[in-house]
Order: C-alpha cells, then sequence, then structure tokens
C-alpha cells in the first residue's frame, strides 16, 4: 500500500532528511519510503517508484513530502507518523524548546550580529540569490549547493573580490576556518600550515595527515570543484585564498590541491604561490609538476603533500617515502595476503566514498596493475556500462550522482557501499578490495562498524569457496574526530583487514599484493 502526504513551503536540510529516510526504510512492513523536498529530480524519483497522488502535481522546490510504500494501512500510517516525529524533534532544541530557526537571512543576522560567515545549502535555483545576499551584508559565504550555474558562479565570485570577501563554492563540502571545521571536515590541530583546495575530500586527507605528523593547520578554504577546472571562473577562489594566506601572519606554508586545473589557471595559481613569499607545496591531482620556481615544492600525492608542509614548517628537509612502516613488516603483510588466493582470483576493487581518494588510487593502479576500469576514469574505453557493474580491476566512486539519487552520500549512510561489497565479495576472481573510510563532521557517526558485518561475511564467502579476501583500507581522521581514529582502526583490524596509515600507502600496498598473484 502506498501513501503520499504534501506539506506545502516546509524547508527542510536534505542531508537531514536523507537521513530521516534512511531511518523510515527500516521499519517492519515498509518496502520502500521517501522523505524529501518536492525537486523535479525528486518528484521524478517518486514516479518511477510507483507513487501517484493529486497533490504530487502541484509540489514544488519548497514543498516536503513524505511517501511511504507499506504492507498494510497500519504500516504506512505508522511509518508517516514516526516520520512526522522525527521532523518534529528536528526543530526542537535541546532544552524541548523551539529551535533557532529563523525564516531569513535577515533574521538570522539579525539574531547573530557577530557572525561573519554564512553556510548555504538550499536547492541550486535558490543559492546564489542568497548566497549575493549574505555578500551584500559582508559576509563571507561557504556555498555548499550544487546545481548552480557557472555564469552565477562567476558573477559571485566576481563580487566577492570586488568586496573582499571569500565565496567558496557553489559545491564546496569541507573548510576549516580559524580553527573551527565547516561541513565534512576533521578535528585538526591549529598550526603554521594553510591550505586552499578544489576538493573536499583532499582537503580532508592532507589537513589529517599534517595532524598525524603533529603540525597544525591555520585555515583550510574550499574552492569548489569548478574553480580552476573552467576557465572563465579563472581559480577566482583560489587566488584570493593564496592572497589571503600570503597576508596571515600565523601561516607559514601554503599547500594548494586541485584535480588538473586549466592551463592558463595553472599558470596564474603558481604565479600568486611564488608571489606570496612563502614555501607552498602544490598537488595538482594527475598532473606533472609545471614550472620550477624558488620557494615551490611539488607533491606526487595527498600524503606527500602534507608531509612536504610539515617539513617546510619545521625548517626540515622532506624526505619521499612509499611506507612509512618498517619494510620487514611492510614485507611479512604483503606475503600474508597474497598466499591463500584460489587460482581465479586476479582483480582489484576499490570501493570508495571519496571522490578525490578514488582518483588518487586510479592514478597509482592504472596501468601498473593493468588495465582499471572506473566511473571517474579519464578513458572513455575504461568506464564500465552500467556503473553497479565491475569490469576487470576496477576502483568505484561511490560518492558519484549515479549512486545518490534519492539516497544520501555514502560518507553519510554506509548501505550503498555494504550492497556493493556483498555483490563484489560473490565474483570469484575478486583478490583485494581496497576502501576507504572518511571521519569527521557530516559523516557517519561509526563508518567503520556500519560495514564491519559485510565486510566480514565478504571475507567468509571468498574463504568457503577456497581462497581468500585480501582488505586493504585506510581511514581519514584523527583522534579527537568523534569516531575517533584508533577507535575506527581498531574495529577494521578486528576482522582480518589491514589498514594503512594514507590513502596513498593502501593503494600501493594493494598494488603490491596483486603483484605477488603474478
Amino acid at each position: 500500500m502506498k501513501k503520499v502526504v504534501v506539506e506545502k513551503d516546509s524547508y527542510y536540510d536534505s542531508v537531514f532528511l536523507m537521513l530521516i529516510n534512511k531511518d523510515v526504510k527500516q521499519f517492519d512492513g515498509v518496502a520502500d519510503a521517501v522523505v524529501s523536498m518536492g525537486t523535479e529530480m525528486n518528484l521524478q524519483l517518486l514516479a518511477d517508484l510507483g507513487f501517484a497522488s493529486p497533490e504530487l502535481k502541484s509540489a514544488g522546490p519548497n514543498d516536503l513530502i513524505v511517501a511511504v510504500d507499506g504492507a498494510s494501512e497500519d504500516v504506512v500510517d505508522n511509518a508517516l507518523a514516526s516520520a512526522r516525529k522525527m521532523l518534529t524533534e528536528k526543530k526542537q532544541g535541546s532544552g524541548g524548546g523551539e529551535a533557532f530557526r529563523p525564516g531569513s537571512l535577515g533574521a538570522a543576522v539579525e539574531s547573530v550580529p557577530d557572525a561573519n560567515l554564512v553556510i548555504v545549502s538550499l536547492p541550486g535555483e535558490y543559492a546564489a540569490r542568497e548566497a549575493r545576499k549574505a555578500l551584500s551584508k559582508g559576509l563571507h559565504v561557504m556555498l555548499f549547493s550544487d546545481n548552480v550555474s557557472l555564469e552565477e558562479e562567476i558573477a559571485l565570485k566576481e563580487y566577492a573580490r570586488e568586496k573582499g570577501l571569500l565565496m567558496m563554492g557553489p559545491d564546496c563540502g569541507t573548510a576549516i576556518i580559524n580553527g573551527m571545521p565547516l561541513c565534512f571536515a576533521n578535528v585538526v590541530r591549529r598550526g603554521s600550515i594553510g591550505i586552499v583546495a578544489a576538493s573536499g575530500t583532499g582537503l580532508q586527507e592532507v589537513s589529517c595527515v599534517i595532524d598525524k605528523l603533529g603540525a597544525g593547520v591555520t585555515q583550510a578554504i574550499g574552492t569548489g570543484g569548478r574553480d580552476l577546472k573552467n576557465e572563465r571562473v579563472g581559480g577566482t577562489m583560489m587566488l584570493m585564498g593564496i592572497e589571503a594566506l600570503a597576508k596571515d601572519p600565523a601561516t607559514e606554508v601554503i599547500v594548494v590541491i586541485s584535480k588538473p586545473p586549466a592551463e592558463s589557471v595553472a599558470g596564474k595559481v603558481i604565479d600568486s604561490l611564488a608571489k606570496s613569499g612563502k614555501p607552498s607545496v602544490i598537488h595538482f591531482i594527475g598532473m606533472e609538476p609545471q614550472q620550477e620556481r624558488k620557494g615551490l615544492h611539488y607533491a606526487a600525492n595527498l600524503e606527500e603533500a602534507a608531509g612536504m608542509a610539515v617539513a617546510l614548517s619545521a625548517g626540515q628537509p622532506y624526505t619521499s617515502h612509499t611506507f612509512t612502516i618498517p619494510e620487514a613488516k611492510v614485507r611479512e603483510i604483503i606475503e600474508r595476503e597474497s598466499r591463500d588466493f584460489s587460482s581465479k582470483q586476479r582483480y582489484l576493487r576499490g570501493l570508495y566514498t571519496g571522490g578525490t581518494l578514488a582518483d588518487e588510487a586510479l592514478l597509482l593502479l592504472d596501468g601498473v596493475i593493468g588495465e582499471v576500469y572506473s566511473n571517474n576514469q579519464s578513458d572513455k574505453k575504461l568506464v564500465p556500462e552500467d556503473p553497479h557493474v565491475s569490469v576487470g580491476h576496477t576502483i568505484v566512486d561511490l560518492g558519484d550522482d549515479v549512486f545518490t539519487v534519492g539516497r544520501p552520500h555514502p560518507m553519510i549512510d554506509p548501505s550503498t557501499r555494504e550492497e556493493r561489497i556483498e555483490r563484489e565479495s560473490k565474483d570469484g576472481e575478486v583478490a583485494v578490495m581496497l576502501l576507504d573510510v572518511v571521519l569527521g563532521y557530516g559523516s557517519h557517526e561509526d563508518p567503520a562498524g556500519a560495514i564491519l558485518e559485510s565486510l566480514k561475511k565478504a571475507k567468509e564467502r571468498q574463504r568457503t569457496a577456497g581462497g581468500y579476501l585480501s582488505i586493504v583500507a585506510s581511514v581519514t581522521g584523527t583522534e579527537r574526530d568523534f569516531q575517533n581514529l584508533s577507535a575506527q582502526k581498531a574495529k577494521l583490524e578486528s576482522i582480518g583487514c589491514v589498514v594503512m596509515p594514507s590513502n596513498y600507502q593502501a593503494a600501493m600496498l594493494a598494488r603490491e599484493i596483486l603483484r605477488k598473484v603474478g
């Protein structure tokens, strides 16, 4: 039985609604559920799932929709009532009173007059307008929303530059400003290293490795993915971030992270870093080093970017490495993890929640262990026809849009990866599974624990079939993250997973294990 409830003009954050959606789906007797805003994409999803209601025809992006498909009328009614209760509780403060939910940006500014930064998370068609309002009020902006047009992004960043304000985004998911983690970010030490990044999980990985090495971050500024890739945007936010860090007396070293930028933009970024007068580390993921300039250092991977920055901040030379654990221990792990494969086992499956971490693994392994298929592949012939079905060696970015329509990002809801782990473990040719586990604000409360049972069953399935499944993982996070780095690592190791100190080292270990396959 299917029922739909539409609540007009009742906006909720999409991430929060996705979490409620997940909880409602788990009720006994519920076959499916959708708790979402009435965007065009969500209305199409409801139609595809067979939900029909006259109210849906007039529903819009500001209208809340709760749709449930259950075994009986009682099941559906109970699920709808539970969803309503969760939504109501969201409005309540910890003391039981009405939580702070101003009806407009103006009301919010009046309530918190000392605030100087606003996070905008709205449907794309409304986000640019609210971002401009914030800039006009002298507020820095972190624009979390995507689906903002290129023209709007260019106009917003030009306006922000005129006013001397940060305009992080659109589609900016990570930043650390004055020690405060914003959106998907980690709790890292304060220190002397400033970061500007066009990559969310790249920023997380670098800031967390810096923390593990005992150093800290002054500011970590996100730019949004198009900032450097599109010549018309021209790296506006990246350049403003570099200028801000150059003027910041607390910042001694600057780190820049991005996927390969447009060539003209790369030149501007390099010139700006050279003019900063501060030692700088550049990591354009997948791009060869550009101009050799005094004070500029090119890193080959995310871990190296962090390590170089820490060495520079301490006035020490940096020594490149593959592994930070003893060589004898590495050999022991490789021997142990490769000795019990069956004759059929030969392939790697990388199941990633972080897009940049997936890219890094892909660049390290493609062509070395053989051709690697991926939904992030630049070589179109190596993009799987069906992203849900692996081919040979495959690395999947499970945060890609094709996997997140109508459901939360896998860093929030691990069920997408759980399903993929089960599917991959039934393939008798899989030898190594490569994973990232990303901690911090915004991420699942226990990301390792959430996939532990599925990983354990995957190992048992391969053992029963006469083989062995090697699971290699890395954890992006710190001891001060609420999920706790050590606790997450211990859970994975408790079932025989090998946990490496970084995504780079995890990918390199997987490569060495697969080389033993022959």
